[in-house]
């Protein structure tokens, strides 16, 4: 069981990512987040206008479809072409 002293702590890389200057770079599409099951995840995604959303595999963004999200990152598709978005390093 977890006490309550660990219960709200955040863990170490994820502070140290949220606090780095820059890791998210202004009109840009990021990840900022990955979780749920394995085989059904989801991603929170900060849009090139601020916006935060919580997206899965077939939802569609300005940048392109989302085909695949895993423990690495979201793929996304647009105009034949794939690439992937990982998280900021930290």
């Amino acid at each position: 069981m977890t006490s309550s002293n660990e219960a709200g702590k955040t863990p170490e890389r994820v502070a140290r990512i949220a606090t780095t200057d820059r890791a998210l770079a202004r009109g840009k599409t990021d990840l900022i987040g990955l979780f749920g099951p394995r085989n059904n995840m989801s991603a929170l995604i900060r849009t090139s206008r601020g916006a935060i959303k919580r997206v899965e595999v077939g939802e569609t963004l300005s940048i392109g479809r989302i085909i695949a999200i895993d423990e690495t990152g979201v793929i996304l598709s647009k105009n034949g072409q794939n690439r992937r978005l990982t998280l900021p390093a930290g």
